[in-house]
């Protein structure tokens, strides 16, 4: 099969389209020919090398996967060759205490597709049964591998984390990016009050269209300002945060009291800090959040299939040009999901 590489970590030259061999399925196992692939920031991460997390190499990335399963192992019951499959990206070990309670995020084990375990950028990948889901028919394959990761990543974070409450303010930084844009579907249809951050007018606009009721620009102004400026000096119960550090302190200053911070992710760095005596007398709540559940995914996927939540596409690109779509989305002038066509 052809397949995206990866031989060694660094630029996006590293990305090589080759020859690769057709994964071997278990008994458990499922294999699928894909036909489209969203890019993470996480495929980002994958390439370049990340601090401690030792990725076998050579590796093929791509977590976000949507086609038709040609192969299906010999113990497998619950779907058929030919049949149109979503995947979810988490994979865990199914046995320990986490995932018989269902939280399979916080397996020990957990991982994704394309991380520690070659992915979907290629024309086949293999994956357990209990990973596939329901396709929505109303959807292209491209759409399709929109929705996983980041509609599961939000959910987590506004519904099961932060516990959303109708009616609540939340600020939801980087409306651009593919959680971004679904967290303000997510929180609309829960009937908050939106604040959404991009760093243009365009992508505001786009925002406003998915939901946002307010619009902060976030290179001309000041984020903390015009949150505190909306919500009448009070501030937001709830603070949806995937940037990192280019964004820690504004989000912080923008809680109201008792407000939660959710973050999910450390685009432009890590190393945030806070004043802990502002933490514990305006009683704030910093809550990490990581991917979410394949419960949560497949109550995501129903609410897709039935047109309340869609992904946002902002552009496709061959299997073999993936490296211009690493540029495009390093670049960060995107507006949802960015995907590859297999």
């Amino acid at each position: 099969m052809k397949a995206i590489v990866i031989h060694q970590h660094g630029s996006p030259e590293v990305l090589k389209f080759e020859d690769a061999p057709v994964p071997a399925i278990r008994a458990n196992e499922v294999l699928v020919r894909v036909r489209a692939c969203a890019l993470n920031h996480l495929d980002l991460w994958v390439r370049r090398g990340l601090p401690n997390v030792a990725i076998p190499l050579p590796h093929i990335p791509g977590s976000d996967i949507s086609g038709e399963i040609a192969e299906i192992g010999a113990d497998v019951t619950t779907v058929r060759a030919g049949q149109k499959v979503v995947l979810a990206p988490g994979v865990s070990c199914g046995k320990c205490a986490a995932c018989i309670a269902g939280l399979d995020n916080r397996c020990r084990k957990f991982s994704n597709l394309g991380y520690i375990i070659d992915g979907g950028d290629a024309e086949f990948v293999r994956c357990p049964e209990v990973n596939c889901l329901p396709y929505p028919e109303n959807l292209s394959f491209e759409e399709a591998a929109s929705v996983p990761l980041v509609f599961q990543t939000a959910w987590h974070m506004l519904i099961t984390r932060a516990q959303l409450q109708p009616g609540e303010d939340v600020l939801i930084l980087g409306a651009g990016s593919g959680v971004g844009s679904a967290a303000i579907q997510i929180a609309a249809m829960f009937g908050a009050r939106i604040i959404a951050t991009a760093g243009n007018e365009a992508k505001l606009e786009k925002a406003r269209q998915l939901g946002a009721h307010h619009l902060v620009n976030h290179k001309t102004q000041k984020i903390s300002d015009e949150v505190r400026r909306i919500t009448g000096k009070k501030g937001v119960e709830v603070v949806i945060e995937h940037v990192g550090t280019a964004t820690w302190d504004q989000s912080i200053a923008s809680l109201a009291p008792a407000g939660r911070l959710v973050t999910c992710g450390a685009t432009t760095g890590y190393d945030a800090k806070i004043d802990l005596r502002f933490l514990f007398s305006r009683q704030l709540s910093l809550l990490g959040s990581y991917m979410g559940t394949k419960a949560e995914l497949s109550s995501v996927m129903k609410l897709v299939a039935s047109g309340h939540l869609r992904p946002v596409l902002d552009r496709t690109f061959p299997l073999a040009e993936c490296a211009d779509a690493h540029r495009y989305l390093e670049a960060g002038e995107q507006f949802g999901k960015v995907v590859l066509v297999v």
